[in-house]
């Protein structure tokens, strides 16, 4: 992992504030992303974490520009090395996916093409975007399926994604997402449904990638064994904001939100035979008819009264450490 304390002042590649995400549904308008604000710099990890249904996705294909109806980006900025990508015609977001911002889904069966080959599918992008002859497509195509780590390449091209295994498939889809060479790679739970020896690979390798290519990625995942292997920063969502962002040693050492408290307490501890595992009790708020106050208050062994009424302010912990909490103090003393 690198550190990018040290950049201070510098111009991140991906600059998002206050960005806002509805969906217009039938009992009413629900907000899946409320005031979401991060950087992320060149050659840095920002893990994005929290439960299913926290905003991580929508966040994702809302920095791509792949919010479909209902949903719509209401208010907010998305700034790609200073472009301002809110707003813009659909014909100039084509034109930066792939080059400028790429993104890995979570279902590499789903998100390839069936009837193609892996090599038509990594072509097209060659031809499309840089107007390649379809010799140097395939050239330039196998050779990144080699740099993937995917045996045999130049045979492995002319198969179709049902002949890949689920590693080898996210691999090609890695593999079409780097193609060329975008400034912010963004992994939405990369390793879904893969067994844990292959899991570690493909995140071995999109860290080497990031190093190699000194690309900016958005790690979307629930597991937080990756997070700490792999990320430099980490934001916490839930209920569609950002409750706290810390660099990763502060946040899994001195967490200072109830949520991020919670979710550290329910990792396995495998060093102590017989340990129950632990729950966060009750479930995530829908989407449409939330409560005021702290989203998390239900549920939060720190709750007051106060966290039940008034949505918590962002508080500086530390330099570079956020909280949305009104008991982080509490919190982060806690045993």
């Amino acid at each position: 992992m690198s550190s990018r304390n040290e950049l201070g002042g510098a111009q991140p590649a991906l600059e998002v504030t206050a960005l806002n995400v509805q969906f217009h549904l039938e009992g009413g308008i629900g907000e899946a992303v409320t005031d979401v604000s991060f950087r992320v710099h060149t050659g840095e990890t920002l893990a994005l974490v929290g439960e299913s249904g926290s905003g991580k996705s929508v966040t994702a294909r809302a920095l791509m520009g792949l919010v479909e109806a209902p949903g719509r980006i209401s208010s907010g900025s998305i700034r790609l090395n200073g472009e301002e990508l809110v707003g813009v015609p659909p014909k100039r977001l084509r034109e930066l996916r792939g080059p400028r911002i790429a993104m890995v889904f979570q279902d590499s069966l789903s998100a390839l093409n069936p009837v193609f080959t892996i090599g038509q599918q990594l072509s097209e992008i060659f031809r499309t975007h840089e107007g390649a002859s379809r010799r140097e497509a395939r050239r330039r195509s196998i050779e990144l399926l080699d740099q993937v780590r995917i045996p045999d390449a130049a045979r492995r091209y002319d198969q179709y994604p049902h002949e890949f295994s689920g590693g080898m498939r996210q691999r090609a889809m890695i593999a079409m997402s780097i193609a060329l060479s975008p400034d912010i790679l963004i992994a939405d739970e990369p390793t879904t449904a893969l067994d844990v020896t292959v899991q570690a690979q493909v995140m071995a390798l999109i860290s080497e990638l990031r190093r190699e290519r000194d690309m900016g990625v958005i790690l979307i995942t629930h597991d937080l064994g990756l997070v700490a292997q792999h990320a430099d920063r980490v934001a916490v969502m839930y209920a569609g904001r950002i409750v706290e962002e810390a660099d990763t040693r502060t946040l899994f050492g001195a967490s200072a939100h109830g949520y991020t408290r919670a979710l550290l307490g329910a990792i396995p501890n495998h060093r102590v035979a017989g340990n129950r595992l632990v729950t966060i009790p009750g479930s995530a708020p829908q989407i449409l008819g939330r409560a005021p106050g702290c989203a998390f208050a239900p549920r939060c062994a720190f709750a007051t009264d106060q966290c039940g009424v008034d949505q918590p302010d962002q508080f500086a912990v530390a330099d570079g450490h956020v909280a949305t909490c009104h008991e982080w103090k509490r919190v982060q003393n806690a045993d």
